[in-house]
């Protein structure tokens, strides 16, 4: 007997009730997006790898992790393991007005050890703005994060953020790290000793306890920001304080990408363990368009993820599965056309209904009833044929079955339903 085939390592399936936890969370951020001003964009799931190529040699998801081919018309082609950068394809492909404000929700794609929250393919949401380098417009980003969350229902959550400065002043930062880490270097994880060199603002980001105890007291970008990055860190810290975004500065927030300038911010669902709190977040990244080869181009953008928010709202409790339950269940005993012909209707009229098939018994039918998560059984028998009438049953509250006349029926659910 053959080998049952599964899901690939990494990866996972969704299956009907769970799955209206993401149909919710996903209207919601298109809601509180589009609120903001943000259009939807969609772009392809996989590019020219020149493109990611572009967000960071020196960074493990260029190096390490992005999944790439050679496709059958000789193209080196990758999955994306992040949609930033395929949004700034599209915009410098495309060349909309300015400014251009979009959200995307799609699957990215990553080889790395599966973890809780963590897979190999995983799912995002995010807005992406192009073409103002105003600090406002840092914080309308991040309190659009922070009021899809709470509007989610995440409660325990806080905003860490820190300015990376930019051209001007993280050079000067760079070699004086780089000095301090230098004289560490024997202290630090194998890869870091390694790749020191390369980027040493990486060490920073570096999760494992030597690095940690190492950086825990290296010179900080904030001590060393230039006048103009100064004061744009300050009317965003500014800002966040005026929206009520509760906020704390994050002095080794570096974020995982090279392309970032100035802001960089992270969403910590505090009721995660601190090694997995990172709900998602994001940053200014002014030069990433040109350096992609498009016109310089300031902007700013932001990515949670979908798997993450919905491990925030389990530990603390809140649970969204299931949430979106059927308003009505149809029980025919006459046969199965009424049933047929009433969902239909019903659904029309915007009710979501289901029914049983296959001329089950009363019995059954109502047990299916029960299984549905349904409000209201909806009876249609030989005597509710005759008189034009359907009995309404409460399955939660219990109670009495009404006789309603099949004429009122849709604004009698409306009624008890809100």
């Amino acid at each position: 007997m053959a080998e049952p085939l599964r899901h690939p390592p990494g990866t996972f399936d969704v299956l009907p009730g769970e799955s209206a936890a993401w149909e919710d969370l996903l209207a919601l951020f298109a809601r509180v997006a589009a609120a903001a001003g943000y259009g939807l964009v969609i772009t392809p799931t996989f590019e020219d790898i020149r493109v990611f190529q572009r967000i960071g040699e020196s960074t493990d998801v260029v190096r390490k992790e992005m999944y790439d081919f050679v496709d059958k018309g000789g193209r080196h082609i990758a999955l994306r393991p992040e949609v930033t950068a395929s949004v700034a394809r599209a915009f410098i492909e495309h060349r909309p007005p300015l400014p251009w404000k979009a959200w995307y929700a799609g699957s990215n794609f990553r080889f790395e050890r599966p973890q809780a929250g963590r897979f190999r393919e995983f799912h995002q949401v995010g807005v992406e703005a192009f073409g103002s380098a105003d600090p406002d417009l840092d914080v309308e980003v991040v309190t659009v994060g922070w009021d899809f969350f709470r509007a989610l229902g995440v409660t325990a959550l806080e905003v860490q953020v820190n300015s990376l400065g930019d051209a001007k002043c993280r050079p000067a930062y760079r070699e004086l790290l780089l000095a301090y880490l230098r004289d560490r270097r024997d202290e630090l994880c194998v890869d870091h000793r390694a790749r020191l060199e390369e980027n040493p603002l990486r060490v920073l980001d570096c999760k494992k306890p030597e690095c940690r105890a190492v950086t825990a007291g290296a010179p900080r970008q904030a001590d060393h920001l230039c006048d103009e990055c100064g004061a744009h860190f300050e009317r965003v810290l500014g800002g966040l304080r005026q929206a009520g975004v509760v906020h704390q500065l994050q002095p080794f927030l570096v974020r995982g990408l090279d392309y970032y300038t100035r802001t960089a911010f992270e969403y910590a669902g505090l009721a995660l363990g601190s090694a997995q709190d990172a709900l998602g977040g994001g940053g200014r990244y002014d030069g990433l368009v040109a350096a992609m080869g498009g016109p310089d181009t300031p902007a700013v953008g932001l990515a949670l993820g979908v798997e993450r928010a919905l491990l925030a709202l389990e530990a603390e409790g809140a649970s969204a599965k299931d949430r979106r339950r059927l308003d009505a269940f149809v029980v025919d005993l006459t046969g199965g056309e009424a049933a047929r012909d009433l969902s239909t209707s019903l659904r029309r009229e915007g009710f979501r209904v289901d029914r049983a098939f296959d001329s089950r018994s009363a019995k059954a039918q109502f047990k299916a009833a029960d299984r549905s998560g349904a409000r209201l059984a909806l009876v249609v028998g030989p005597d509710e044929t005759e008189a034009g009438t359907v009995g309404v049953k409460d399955l939660t509250a219990g109670g009495e079955q009404v006789s309603v006349p099949r004429s009122g029926l849709a604004a009698h659910l409306r009624a008890v339903l809100g």
